[in-house]
């Protein structure tokens, strides 16, 4: 694992971004095309932000999947993530290759699965949760499955995050069960960037870089054993381990 501390999340979305869409150029001058993974929430408004501007990327070139999604909730919800990736993303970036949401039923389960396996995913863009979750998967996370999307139950430290991020009114409101790309799926992404600025990211980030040992009580520490994952924080969220040490 790499770590890149930036000084806010501005400069670390500009940051990220930039190496981003060198990957994906890169993948598209060797192959023809280039396939990654975006995350949502409100960590990764600043990094999407910057992406949509670099210049240089042939977007029909790129094939998009999405990690999750809350089961039943309609895509005119201001919660929904499909909503969030089309209005932050897809409509910035114009005519992509290929777009592949998951659309909150099991049922979209395996045709997502069918696509995604088709060829290895060039780049992941994989957010850490303030429960040190990755996509949806909450502590205690499935780390055995080999499938590539499952319906997960989302606990309440996760349930206060989307209620405190702004997009439910109450934690009863936030739906309780969620389509989350596995962790298994996750790791199989060639590159790995993991965007997490701000202070309510700092316990995660320390409780993360911190243990000792991989566990599915901490779903991030396994992302620390990926051969190529660059974890970009800003001061706020470096804080409980480079500053305050």
């Amino acid at each position: 694992m790499e770590i890149r501390i930036c000084e806010n999340s501005e400069t670390l979305g500009k940051s990220a971004a930039k190496y981003v869409a060198e990957v994906l150029k890169d993948a598209i001058d060797k192959n023809g095309s280039a396939r990654i993974v975006l995350s949502t929430g409100a960590s990764q408004f600043d990094t999407l932000k910057a992406l949509v501007k670099e210049e240089g990327i042939r977007w029909e070139c790129v094939e998009m999947f999405h990690l999750d999604e809350y089961v039943g909730l309609p895509e005119t919800h201001g919660a929904s993530f499909r909503k969030y990736l089309k209005e932050r993303f897809v409509e910035k970036v114009g005519t992509l290759k290929a777009v592949h949401f998951v659309d909150g039923t099991p049922e979209c389960i395996g045709k997502l699965t069918e696509e995604i396996k088709k060829a290895p995913i060039d780049i992941g863009l994989i957010g850490i949760g303030e429960n040190a979750h990755i996509a949806f998967n909450d502590p205690p996370a499935d780390f055995d499955t080999k499938e590539s999307y499952i319906v997960v139950n989302l606990n309440e430290r996760c349930k206060m995050q989307q209620m405190g991020e702004g997009w439910f009114e109450t934690i009863d409101d936030v739906p309780k069960q969620a389509i989350s790309m596995t962790c298994h799926q996750i790791m199989q992404c060639k590159k790995i960037v993991s965007c997490v600025p701000y202070k309510v990211k700092a316990e995660a980030i320390e409780n993360t870089l911190k243990a000792k040992d991989v566990t599915n009580e901490i779903p991030a520490t396994l992302l620390k054993t990926h051969p190529d994952m660059i974890l970009y924080i800003d001061n706020d969220s470096a804080s409980g381990v480079f500053l305050n040490d």
